[in-house]
């Protein structure tokens, strides 16, 4: 059964129930925003946290064109039930990894890499499932409110993993994790299909033709960008907030998360009324403002405030872009698109893993945020030159 997208509330049982998987397989991700305390605690350093967590960024990047022609090709119910899948099972395996880091760095890269490949179906799948059901009117409004699913996920994820790890050890972590994606990966076997191709139906434009296309490829552009920025609040907020004395680091993603949420709720028709193209500079200003502000941290009051000013952009720049890159295209090529969009901002979610990882070792923390905000702005002048241009 193909569900109804004629209907005038975006918000469907299909939808709900995809928003109820992707919070618990969201979640099951944002433990490990806590990752790079087993990097440290294992003997790692700032470079080893950009490599580790870099990793699971570069799998998704790789394979995104094979994901995007697989959720087109196969469906996006399928492919997002593999997704799960992997994302529910891939944390046992952290519970092999004992001793220093040295022993066992080569099959933890690996088992990241796997982990990685996850959760880019995941994030393909579902949010073209989200795409395809919801009414064009209120495009926005439902891509916001699907991710605002995710972001509540991201500030759970990683106070349930400070709890667990301060509590009872980072085996109980890992467990946990596999926990939250088990409730994902079981709730989805009942959804409906949003989109089943007949035979040769689902090819469509091959996917570097897409991506070559002036507008497709700036949006992608400013994902990358985004997803640099995304690398410093993932990988070394936590480390950051550790090395300043901070009893919980959670206190930023609890921020961050609630901010954007409440920027859904409040804001989520506004681009719908006013245009995408009207609210990304003011969103790309705010998310690397509160990159720069981490510069100053000192106490809990900076980790709120950084939270809240990057929580509220990150609230209307991903489905504005989201819904500028898809708006108006076929459905027999929105995996496609969507998975460019989303490997655009796991590719910049990769780079700056890995530099921003050296540019720590370097500078220190408030170099590495300097950089990652300076990221967004750099977003903000590329918008203005080239986006008003193909709007």
């Amino acid at each position: 059964m193909k569900p109804d997208r004629t209907c005038a509330t975006p918000y469907s049982k299909p939808f709900v129930l995809i928003s109820l998987s992707n919070f618990f397989t969201v979640s099951s991700f944002g433990c490990f925003f806590l990752f790079p305390l087993f990097v440290t605690a294992r003997g790692g350093q700032e470079k080893d946290i950009g490599i580790i967590m870099g990793s699971f960024a570069l799998s998704s990047v790789l394979c995104r064109p094979w994901i995007s022609d697989m959720v087109d090709r196969i469906g996006r119910r399928r492919s997002y039930g593999i997704g799960t899948a992997i994302m529910a099972f891939t944390p046992f395996l952290y519970l092999f990894f004992k001793g220093q880091l040295d022993h066992f760095y080569l099959p933890l890269l690996l088992v990241r890499l796997f982990h990685g490949i996850g959760l880019a179906i995941c994030f393909t799948a579902s949010f073209t499932y989200a795409a395809d059901i919801l009414p064009e009117q209120r495009l926005n409004e439902g891509i916001g409110m699907f991710g605002a699913t995710g972001l509540i996920a991201l500030a759970v994820g990683p106070l349930i993993a400070e709890l667990v790890i301060k509590k009872a050890g980072f085996d109980h972590f890992f467990l946990t994790s596999a926990a939250l994606g088990i409730i994902g990966f079981l709730m989805q076997f009942t959804l409906p299909e949003s989109f089943a191709p007949s035979s040769g139906q689902g090819q469509g434009e091959p996917f570097f033709s897409i991506l070559k296309r002036k507008r497709i490829l700036t949006v992608a552009l400013i994902a990358f960008l985004f997803g640099f920025g995304l690398a410093a609040s993932g990988g070394f907020v936590a480390p950051f907030a550790k090395e300043r004395g901070l009893a919980l680091a959670s206190l930023y993603y609890i921020s961050y998360s609630g901010a954007a949420v409440v920027t859904r709720l409040f804001g989520g028709r506004i681009a719908d009324r006013v245009g995408e193209d009207s609210v990304i500079p003011y969103a790309l200003v705010l998310t690397g403002g509160g990159l720069l502000v981490l510069i100053l941290l000192g106490g809990d009051l900076i980790l709120v405030l950084s939270g809240l000013m990057s929580g509220c952009g990150h609230g209307f720049l991903f489905p504005c872009l989201n819904a500028f890159i898809i708006r108006d295209e076929p459905i027999s090529i929105r995996g496609k698109i969507t998975g460019i969009f989303t490997g655009g901002i796991d590719g910049g979610s990769f780079a700056g893993s890995i530099i921003l990882g050296y540019v720590g070792q370097v500078l220190g923390f408030q170099g590495l945020f300097l950089v990652a905000g300076g990221a967004l702005f750099l977003g903000l002048l590329i918008y203005k030159k080239r986006v008003s241009d193909i709007g």
